[in-house]
């Protein structure tokens, strides 16, 4: 769909690249979607109303005719990006808050893909980074190589928390809450003949791992592998640094350690700047 002469709102200048180099035109590329530009100026509309606005509001401020509004706000009400209130108001709807919290995310991730690589590069082995998110234990970041492999997922991180030290960290620097709804819907499975599957003593592990801010496993989710974790927590946020490898190089944990956990208080200075 082609733009017609007037200017839709929130049109911006582009800026293009010629022959002779960088030149600013108003003159939109035919290929952008009108009716994806109203909605989008309909949002900004909306966010400019805290109080919440109604249709007829909303049409004005953006010079758009009642039916295409009426259409519009549907279509993006269905879909979560708005929340029409009792009154007849638009506020803006909770996907826009989960588009704000992704893109947070990405830009923490940005920022920890390079520290995961240096800690990879610095013990020699793969870095992995997972966090607390909607009730389960999730990895967001892997960063391997072929002489420093990450593990075998064989099994999910997320039904494997019990058995892991990533998921450890996580879990032992929860809230007593979130750790008992985790573990409820979390048989304790048996992944390997070492793999704690007692829930009293998975507990009491627990809290020697948030007493030493350190959590250690092995041979419980892989034989002959080990891992070893410390956890970000930055308010509610709960998360964990961890390194895996062969089991025999438990006796260098001394030299493993210490770039683990500054790795750790890197992302968590990060998180409370990003997030």
């Amino acid at each position: 769909m082609r733009h017609n002469a007037r200017e839709l709102p929130g049109r911006r200048r582009l800026r293009t690249l010629g022959r002779v180099g960088l030149v600013t035109t108003t003159c939109a590329p035919a290929t952008l979607i009108s009716s994806v530009q109203r909605a989008l100026a309909l949002l900004r509309a909306a966010s400019r109303a805290p109080a919440g606005a109604p249709a007829k509001q909303l049409a004005r401020s953006v010079g758009l005719p009642m039916g295409t509004t009426y259409h519009l706000l549907r279509t993006l009400t269905y879909e979560g990006y708005l929340q029409r209130r009792t009154d007849g108001s638009y506020v803006l709807g909770e996907e826009i808050a989960t588009l704000l919290d992704t893109g947070r995310l990405q830009t923490l991730l940005q920022r920890t893909r390079p520290a995961l690589a240096a800690l990879r590069d610095s013990v020699h082995a793969a870095a992995y980074l997972a966090f607390h998110e909607s009730g389960e234990i999730v990895v967001k970041d892997i960063q391997d190589s072929p002489e420093w492999p990450r593990i075998d997922l064989w099994v999910g991180f997320r039904d494997a928390g019990h058995a892991t030290a990533l998921g450890r960290c996580v879990l032992a620097f929860l809230d007593a809450k979130d750790r008992h709804d985790y573990l409820a819907r979390h048989p304790l499975h048996e992944l390997t003949t070492r793999t704690l599957t007692n829930r009293q003593a998975l507990l009491a592990e627990l809290e020697r791992v948030r007493s030493a801010g350190l959590a250690v496993e092995d041979q419980e989710y892989l034989p002959e592998v080990a891992c070893v974790a410390a956890p970000i927590v930055v308010g509610g946020l709960v998360g964990a640094v961890g390194v895996s490898f062969g089991r025999q190089r438990l006796a260098e944990l001394d030299g493993i350690v210490p770039p683990l956990m500054n790795t750790a208080a890197r992302i968590a200075r990060w998180c409370a700047l990003t997030l």
